[in-house]
């Protein structure tokens, strides 16, 4: 059976993810242990916080080198929330920050916007459901995680900042936010970076965690 390390990297609480892995039959665990990541089948990094301290964790762990050899072997990872926007080149989270750099882009903050008399016109952090949708250029998730989700289904939304890959073409999923569009997942060859929380989006979402165990 596959096996699928979720990464325990001691900034965020990761029993959600492994119990929804866990509700569609997974043979999950977390591990601590760059070594053990390095040899899993499927590895998922759960995030949540500042994007410097999630990343110095990794550092701190070595886990952005063991991440960086199972991309380059070709075995899946899965980036949810905070673990998707490390998974690119940078952010401007409290400064300017290096990622993993497995999908080339930058992290920017939701832009608020303004209102009448300067009050803010968007409410940031984007926090609750949305729709997520094909980008312009998609007509299909086949391949995908998303594969059995139809466009337009919910999923929870917690961040203030969003992604902004170098390439449209490793966008796969959009949502709008108060007029503004948002990179809802993104996806290059075996890295796929989900910006939502599919394990805290009911039956869509668990789908979401069993679909990625087969691509």
């Amino acid at each position: 059976m596959t096996r699928v390390i979720v990464i325990d990297y001691g900034v965020v609480n990761i029993k959600n993810v492994i119990r929804g892995f866990e509700c569609v039959g997974a043979n999950v665990e977390s591990s601590k242990d760059p070594d053990c990541v390095y040899h899993a089948d499927r590895v998922v990094l759960p995030g949540v916080g500042a994007f410097a301290a999630g990343m110095a964790e990794l550092e701190a762990q070595g886990m952005d080198d063991a991440l960086k050899e199972v991309a380059k072997a070709g075995r899946p990872i899965l980036g949810i929330c905070l673990g998707m926007q490390m998974l690119l080149d940078q952010s401007t989270e409290h400064g300017q920050h290096a990622g993993l750099g497995l999908i080339s882009g930058s992290v920017l903050p939701i832009p608020n916007g303004s209102g009448e008399e300067g009050r803010p016109k968007r409410k940031v952090p984007h926090i609750g459901w949305n729709a997520v949708v094909y980008p312009t250029h998609m007509t299909s998730w086949e391949g995908t995680c998303l594969d059995s989700t139809s466009p337009g289904s919910y999923f929870y939304f917690v961040h203030s900042y969003m992604v902004s890959p170098s390439s449209a073409t490793t966008i796969v999923a959009q949502c709008v936010y108060q007029d503004l569009p948002l990179v809802a997942a993104i996806k290059k060859e075996n890295i796929t970076g989900l910006q939502f929380h599919p394990e805290r989006s009911g039956p869509i979402g668990l789908d979401m965690l069993r679909r990625f165990q087969m691509i």
